[in-house]
């Protein structure tokens, strides 16, 4: 219940889906949502790239879907508090469809965008289902955002759940969709940051919650699934691991190698990111299918500091040398894109 009561509390007040935006001034291109307002009407009002929705502070309890036609949009909390603005829905990949079957995982998501050039800045998404809630629902994963738009830039974003809080993934196989998140709040249990996706986290905060399990690992950060043709998958740079969890609870990742892409080669560079002590440092990274061990994958770090980094056990922490390090960057990883001008 603990989601629940934190997003009510941060809100304060509640705009039921459905209504029209509130506002718009059709020569700024800016539409406005206020409490009473939704955000997917705003969306659908979209007709043409190039647009703003202005979201106002409230929760606004819905599920929001931009298209690839939707394309160059901005997405912004009114408030420069991330905490003022909630998109929160609740629904798991297990939850049932009334036409019949299940959401799946990306269908369980409360956000959704597969427009190219998308910026989303000061506000939260927010995926508040539980499994204490749900216990005869197995598949638990509940996603707070689905990415797959190339050039995808979120700022300042709190992104809650608990499994799979972050599907960062590309609109097929073959496409290496670059997304970039700068100081945002990510939140979660299991896997909570996967997918294909070419994606940069600077100055990003990790989270791992607290479970009442008896089990460890009891939880991963990272999960990626990169496809083997991209060069570059996950990069974390300069950002903060820390937890709600007892020390040692939580590994730093494990590879998704998906049934549909058995090639996949899952990448991912933590560099220069304090690690806080909920990370095991002995063993940081684990398996999510033995056929696929994490050695073989392309896991490295570089220049990490705190108790969650110490080297213990060299086979273990497999790092980059500096020569090495020096193309993880931000401008190799995001090419001829440079999200707000940032060089």
């Amino acid at each position: 219940m603990r989601r629940r009561t934190l997003l009510t509390g941060i809100a304060g007040g509640l705009a039921a889906a459905g209504a029209t935006p509130a506002s718009a001034d059709a020569r700024r291109r800016v539409l406005h949502v206020r409490r009473g307002g939704s955000v997917q009407a705003a969306v659908d009002a979209v007709d043409g790239p190039g647009w703003t929705i202005v979201v106002h502070p409230g929760t606004y309890r819905e599920v929001v879907n931009i298209q690839a036609d939707k394309g160059e949009l901005t997405l912004r909390g009114a408030s420069r508090d991330p905490r003022a603005t909630v998109v929160v829905f609740d629904r798991a990949g297990g939850t049932p469809r009334p036409e019949g079957g299940t959401y799946g995982t990306a269908g369980s998501a409360t956000f959704t965008s597969a427009a190219p050039g998308l910026t989303v800045r000061d506000l939260t998404l927010a995926n508040d289902w539980l499994r204490a809630d749900h216990p005869d629902i197995t598949g638990t994963q509940a996603v707070a955002a689905y990415v797959t738009g190339d050039r995808s830039h979120f700022e300042n974003v709190r992104l809650l759940a608990h499994q799979d809080t972050l599907f960062a993934d590309t609109t097929s196989l073959d496409v290496f969709g670059r997304q970039y998140y700068r100081r945002c709040h990510i939140e979660g249990d299991v896997d909570f940051v996967f997918g294909r996706a070419r994606a940069v986290f600077e100055s990003c905060r990790f989270h791992t919650l607290r479970r009442d399990v008896s089990f460890t690992p009891k939880g991963m950060v990272f999960a990626p699934s990169t496809a083997r043709a991209n060069l570059y998958g996950f990069l974390a740079l300069r950002g903060r691991i820390t937890s709600g969890a007892e020390h040692g609870a939580y590994k730093i990742a494990r590879p998704w190698v998906p049934s549909y892409e058995t090639t996949a080669w899952p990448s991912l560079v933590v560099r220069d990111t304090w690690i806080g002590p909920g990370i095991d440092a002995v063993a940081p990274y684990t398996n999510m299918r033995e056929a696929y061990p994490w050695q073989t994958m392309r896991f490295r770090e570089y220049g990490n500091s705190g108790p969650g980094a110490v080297v213990t056990v060299p086979e273990n922490r497999p790092r980059l040398t500096e020569a090495e390090a020096a193309p993880h960057t931000r401008r190799t990883y995001l090419g001829d894109w440079r999200p707000d001008g940032r060089p």
